[in-house]
Formats: structure tokens, C-alpha cells, sequence
């Protein structure tokens, strides 16, 4: 090890026995020192991040490109990492870094840890649609201690952009379409991945993306350009990361489209201006892969060599994979371009995150071979993930209490391309999962019933094998299984049907114009509804989907989603009754394509729509405006019935609270939980209000005929949104509350604000 590390080591040792207020300012006095014995070329260094390039426990690198990236990493000009995986391969790095750079600073690793590590838990989408924060921030925890147990030390995650579009494949990353939902859930993944301290082995460091106005993207297309005004950003999109960094969120990941029609990578006003002044954001902000490169093809930037200007000035800090701020930043500052106080910002931002995880301390301190072969994939945390997997089922539908099965009795058929597919449940962003390792439906279900279970895969989704990298072929004409599925159904009591996407068939990349069942699976549905209705339809996807057909014709449907490890495990609990499901959905499913995007906190118009019959409104001439499963719905195996809502004044100041409640009842035959939800609205104000817009939950469980009085207390806090006057404030007027199990809830009390 270099003799300019002890030093380090030693003053770590010194300034750990200070109290807590000059931790802090011994923190920057660290980094103000370290930074001035830097070199320019050194500090661009710092702000470069790339891909893992070579087996680094292997032979020397060969080819140019290769080397290149080698001899800038023993130069100290690399200053993080992205996707090197395991601890060997982490320690190597790390030893060039630390024991062969000229001032041997640590670097970073970085991966998309997006809903586990070795355990996968449910998609994210999946996972708001249980409404319980505890369970969103346990996962958090379980999936940044098994990265940390490889040697990682930062997750590209949580994504917490806001989408209303069912197209957009990323909507499988996110809390689905309500802001106030979405913030909850930014501060859970967060205290989630980051603990209570940063320096502690077990955490590691969120990042809160993409800023800004990612979930926006036109068409659903996947990087493409967005279009929003400027309270739709303040109002819609940017609550979530305010969140992340009231929850102390420790670095920002920029987002690939436009806003204003600028790249988001190079936009001053919401990196400089809102981020790191309004908000007081003092960790650093890292580009999305090459995006800072991508200027040029958007036609903001000319060249490398200007991107590099433009994005430095608008407050990136890290350039992920562009390879223009190593390239090109000590140029820019010799040329004036560039004043070199903002790179001594960014870089100050990045050695305190550093300093934060204890790298300048001990920087192995995450590469233990025994705890990573130890917590990875344990049993407990497979037990967490089951629970988070049971929690995020949805009922959509359950006619003639076809559902919960019974348990002894009944052949039942299972079929479906997805039915016995271990693959499929882990869904997109899988991480480290092993290939085929989750639990199937069938497996689960064999559990209960296996002797009277009869299987047929039914159809096939694709033409050969599929993989994240490689589009493939969907099946749209072979049927050759079908008829020993229709014999398979027509000689059972009960039909489980298993369709839906393929895991890879959402996520990045994976926008999609038909959101209904892919391939011939439709159609598979409806020639076994010729011969068998007592169907059961296990609905696994990554987004909503049109299951407008379904809903009018199969009697019982669940929402599935990709749930991770133990999916077939969950799902088979929920069919048999063996857990109740409770989950509620985070975004509206629609009634066709032509709704998209659907959200229920729309704003009026001029005209609304009452029905179709109407012509001069804002309606359709073949389909309604409402979703066909709204925001916030979903079924018990049990009855809730709302009564005796209440309110204590019809006045609020704004120093003061008011009280709304209701009572809810179990009226059915099980135990069962409920998401009470309260939205408000805002009658008249400065621009435009929503209809609604949620504004508590309380979850609540019951046995058979017990009943629970819920209360909400309202404060002008709650009221508040970023207004004409461009900023957040309540205005004085007239308001309706809501309190319900979903968005559709009609029956409100009034109140108002005064001054």
C-alpha cells in the first residue's frame, strides 16, 4: 500500500473520536485536504465511471480499449465502478486503486440492484401495490446487505419516477402513477438501502432516478423526448425526489429524455438550481449510461468536447461510460470553458460519499468472502421475499367465489405458457438471481393438490429461447398444444390459467404498442373458455395490461405481476386461501390501448364527460373515460363495507386541524386486511386542480364481523401544491375529502380553508 494512505487512516482514527458536530466538519476539512493535493487530470478522474472491462482477477488486459481503461485506472483517473460482480473481482480493483494510484483513493462500485440481489423480491410496481412501507423498506434492507455481503457498495436505485403510461416497459421500476404514493415509497427504499449510517457494512448507497420527467416519455417509448409544463413538474414528478432527499438520499441519477427541450443531462435548472440549491442536495449526481454522449444525437451538443461543458455546467457530476469528462474536462478548465470550482464541487461530492461508506478507512471493508457465501440467498431472506411476494398479489375479480380453492376435491387443470416457468416470476433488473430459480406456479401448487393436478403448457409465447439482450419472435400461429389443453380443461372441475408477459417482456428497453396478452395466449384463453368457465386467469406482468375481454368473460382474475423467488410459492398460498390477498393497484389498468396514458388524478375540463351517448364533451365514441380497474382498487376474499363517514368542522385554518372518519366492517366469512384510503380535492384554485388526489392510507385487518373506526386528520399542509405564484402553498376555498378502498369513491364531505 502507498505511504500517502496511512495518513488517511490516521487522521479517520483521529477525527471517529470527535463529537458528532465536528465529525462533520472534520468530514470537509478531510476532503478540502485531500482534494488540494489533487491533480486536475486526478480530479476528472474522479468524476469518470465505467463498466467493468476485464476480468481483473485474470490475465493483464488486451486490445487497446481495454488497456487504455487499465492504465487510466492505475493513473487515479477512474473513480468508480459499474456492474464488476463478486468479492475477488471487487478486491483486485480495489487493490489498483488504493495501492497503485499516486494518492490511493477508493473507488465506488456501483449495480442495479433494482428489486434484490440474490434474492429477488416483486417487481417494484408489484411491491407498492401492497400499500406497506415497512415491507418496501425491509426488502430495501435485504437486497443492499446481500450486495454489500458481494462487495458492492451503491445501487442505481430506487426509481421513483412518476408514469402514467402502461407502454413505457419501466413502468415495471417504479411506484406506479400517484406522487404522494411514489414519495412514500422513495423514503422506504431508501432508509431501506442506506440504514441509519452509511459507514455501517450493511448498507449501501441509493440513488434516486431519473432526474427529471423520465416516466413522461412520449408514446411510452423508451428515451425518447417528453412533454410537461412546468407545474406538472413541480406537482407530478419532482415530489418523489424531494423525498429521496428528505430521506437522505446520497446521490441522483440524471434521466436520458428532455424537459424544456433540453437533455436532462444538461439542464441547469433542475440539477443546479432546484436539486443542489432549493433542496440543499450536497451528495453527487451520476449520468444514465453514455448520456452525457447522447447530447450530440439529441442535437444539443456539437461534439464530445461541448457535451462535457454542457453537462459539468448544469451540475452532473459523474459521467457514467461517456469516457468525456476524463477526456475532456482539463481542457475545458485551461480553456476557461469551465471553472474549475465546479469540478472541485463535483469532486468534493463524490469524496464525501466515499468518506461516508468508511472507504478512506478500510477500503476491503466490503470484500468478505464468508459473509457473502453466508447471506446470500438465505433462508430468511427467501422468507421475506415470500412474504413481500403473498403481499403484492391483487384480486381484480372473484365472481361466484370461485376462489379460494378448495383444497381436496376438485381436479383442477393448470395451463399456460407461464404456468411451469421458473424464469418468467423474477422478472426484468434480476441482478444476481440464478437462472430459473423461482418457484413456479405449478411447484407451488403441486404443494397443495398435486395428485389431482393435471398440467398442459397449452401454447408456447416465442419462437425458440429468449434473452434480455435478443428481441425474439412472439408466436402468433403455432397451436399444436392447444387441443390437449382444451382435453386437459375439459376433464377438470377447475381451470388455472397462467399467462401474461415473459419476464424480459417489460423493463427497459421493452416499450410495447398492444398491451394485452402476447402471442396467441388470447386466443388460447377463449377456446378454453369454450370448453370449461370455472376458470381461474394468474395474470404475470410487469405492467397493466388490456385484460378488457378477460374481465368480461373469465370469473376470477389475479394480478400476479413478476413476484421474484417465491412466486409460485405466493400465489398458490393466495389461490388456496392460505393468505388473503390485500393488494391494491398503484396504476389504473385500461380499457384498450387508444386510453393510455390513464390516471386517476386527472384534471376536469370544459367539458366532462357523462356518458357516451354525449357527443360535444371530453369522452370516447366506442368505450368510457374510467379505467376498467381503477388506481387503488383491489378485492378481498372477504367483504368491507363503509359506513358512518364523518367530519368534525367544516372549517380549517391554517394553524389548525380537523378530524374525518369512517367506519369499516368485515361483512364477509374471512380475515382479511383493507387499504382505507383519503383523497381530497381542491375546488378552485390558482391552476387547474386535480379531481382527486390521495392523501393518507391506513391499513387495516379484520376478522369476520368485526368493525374499526378510521380517522385522518387534516392539517393546510396537506393541501399545499406548487401553485401560479411558483411555489408550494395552500389556498384559501372549498374543499371535498373522500375516504374509501379505491379512487372511485364518490361520496365526500366539504370543508374549507380560511385565512
Amino acid at each position: 500500500m502507498k505511504k500517502i494512505i496511512y495518513p488517511l487512516f490516521i487522521i479517520i482514527i483521529v477525527f471517529s473520536c470527535q463529537s458528532p458536530n465536528s465529525q462533520i466538519t472534520e468530514k470537509e476539512k478531510f476532503i478540502n485536504s485531500l482534494l488540494s493535493k489533487m491533480t486536475l487530470e486526478e480530479k476528472a478522474g474522479q468524476m469518470n465511471q465505467y463498466n467493468g472491462f476485464w476480468d481483473a482477477t485474470g490475465p493483464m488486459p488486451e486490445g487497446d480499449y481495454q488497456k487504455k481503461r487499465y492504465n487510466e485506472l492505475k493513473n487515479g483517473q477512474v473513480g468508480s465502478m459499474l456492474n464488476v460482480i463478486g468479492v475477488e473481482e471487487i478486491r483486485a480493483l480495489q487493490k489498483i486503486a488504493v495501492e497503485e494510484t499516486r494518492l490511493g483513493i477508493p473507488l465506488i462500485f456501483g449495480h442495479d440492484v433494482i428489486h434484490g440481489y440474490k434474492t429477488i423480491f416483486p417487481i417494484p410496481l408489484a411491491e407498492s401495490s401492497s400499500w406497506d412501507l415497512d415491507l418496501m423498506e425491509q426488502s430495501a434492507r435485504v437486497a443492499g446487505s446481500e450486495a454489500s455481503a458481494d462487495g458492492l457498495n451503491w445501487t442505481f436505485a430506487p426509481m421513483v419516477d412518476i408514469s402514467r403510461d402502461a407502454r413505457w416497459g419501466r413502468v415495471m421500476e417504479g411506484a406506479g402513477e400517484d406522487p404522494y404514493l411514489g414519495s412514500l415509497a422513495a423514503k422506504a427504499r431508501v432508509k431501506g438501502f442506506q440504514g441509519d449510517d452509511l459507514n455501517d457494512i450493511s448498507t449501501i448507497v441509493a440513488c434516486a432516478k431519473h432526474f427529471a420527467g423520465y416516466g413522461f416519455s412520449e408514446a411510452g417509448r423508451d428515451y425518447n423526448t417528453t412533454d410537461f409544463n412546468h407545474y406538472t413538474l413541480h406537482n407530478t414528478i419532482m415530489p418523489p425526489f424531494k423525498a429521496a432527499v428528505d430521506a437522505g438520499v446520497r446521490t441522483f441519477m440524471n434521466s436520458f429524455n428532455t424537459l424544456d427541450e433540453i437533455p436532462a443531462t444538461g439542464h441547469k435548472y433542475i440539477q443546479r438550481d432546484v436539486l443542489k440549491g432549493d433542496w440543499k442536495f450536497d451528495g453527487f449526481i451520476v449520468s444514465d449510461w453514455g448520456s452525457i454522449d447522447q447530447m450530440i444525437p439529441h442535437g444539443f451538443a456539437r461534439d464530445g468536447n461541448h457535451a462535457a461543458e454542457l453537462a459539468v455546467n448544469a451540475g452532473s457530476d459523474m459521467d457514467m461510460e461517456s469516457s468525456l469528462y476524463v477526456s475532456q474536462l482539463a481542457g475545458l478548465v485551461k480553456s476557461g470553458k469551465v471553472d474549475e470550482e465546479k469540478i472541485n464541487d463535483a469532486v468534493r461530492r463524490i469524496l464525501r460519499v466515499k468518506y461516508e461508506l468508511g472507504l478512506f478507512d478500510d477500503p476491503y471493508k466490503y470484500c468478505n468472502q464468508e459473509r457473502s457465501d453466508l447471506e446470500l440467498g438465505s433462508n430468511d431472506n427467501m422468507n421475506v421475499a415470500l412474504d413481500a411476494a403473498k403481499k403484492s398479489i391483487v384480486l381484480l375479480k372473484n365472481n361466484n367465489q370461485l376462489l379460494p380453492l378448495p383444497k381436496s376435491g376438485e381436479k383442477i387443470a393448470i395451463i399456460g405458457p407461464l404456468a411451469n416457468d421458473k424464469n418468467s416470476p423474477l422478472g426484468n433488473w434480476r441482478s444476481q438471481a440464478v437462472h430459473n430459480s423461482a418457484s413456479s406456479v405449478l411447484e407451488g401448487m403441486s404443494k397443495y393438490n398435486g395428485n389431482r393436478t393435471v398440467y398442459e403448457k397449452g401454447v408456447d409465447l416465442y419462437y425458440g429461447k429468449t434473452n434480455f439482450h435478443n428481441r425474439v419472435k412472439i408466436n402468433y400461429d403455432d397451436r399444436s398444444d392447444f387441443g390437449k389443453a382444451k382435453l386437459a380443461a375439459a376433464t377438470s372441475d377447475i381451470v388455472i390459467m397462467v399467462l401474461g408477459e415473459e419476464g424480459h417482456q417489460s423493463g427497459e428497453g421493452r416499450s410495447r404498442t398492444n398491451i394485452g396478452l402476447p402471442g396467441l395466449q388470447l386466443e388460447l384463453l377463449k377456446e378454453i373458455n369454450k370448453v370449461n368457465n370455472n376458470i381461474v386467469l394468474v395474470v404475470m406482468s410487469g405492467r397493466p395490461l388490456d385484460l378488457t375481454w378477460e374481465d368480461e368473460n373469465i370469473p376470477a382474475i389475479v394480478q400476479a405481476w413478476h413476484l421474484g423467488s417465491k412466486s409460485g410459492d405466493a400465489i398458490a398460498q393466495v389461490l388456496y386461501g392460505d393468505y388473503n390477498p390485500s393488494g391494491k393497484l398503484t396504476m389504473s389498468f385500461p380499457r384498450n390501448v387508444g386510453q393510455v396514458p390513464i390516471y386517476y388524478n386527472f384534471k376536469n375540463t370544459g367539458r366532462p364527460s357523462t356518458s357516451i351517448e354525449q357527443v360535444t364533451n371530453s369522452g370516447y365514441a366506442d368505450v368510457e373515460n374510467s379505467p376498467l380497474y381503477p388506481f387503488g382498487f383491489g378485492l378481498s376474499y372477504t367483504n368491507f363495507s363503509y359506513s358512518n363517514f364523518s367530519i368534525d368542522s367544516d372549517k380549517l385554518g391554517f394553524d389548525s386541524k380537523i378530524n374525518v372518519s369512517i367506519e369499516i366492517e368485515n361483512t364477509g366469512f374471512y380475515k382479511g386486511k383493507e387499504v382505507v384510503q383519503l383523497y381530497i380535492r381542491d375546488i378552485v384554485g390558482s391552476i387547474a386542480r386535480p379531481m382527486k388526489e390521495l392523501k393518507g392510507f391506513e391499513t387495516v385487518e379484520l376478522a369476520p364481523g368485526e368493525s374499526q373506526k378510521i380517522s385522518f386528520q387534516i392539517d393546510s399542509s396537506l393541501l399545499e401544491f406548487y401553485s401560479y405564484n411558483n411555489k408550494w402553498e395552500a389556498e384559501v376555498g372549498k374543499f371535498h375529502v373522500f375516504i374509501g378502498g379505491d379512487s372511485n369513491v364518490s361520496e365526500y364531505k366539504e370543508f374549507y380553508l380560511t385565512d
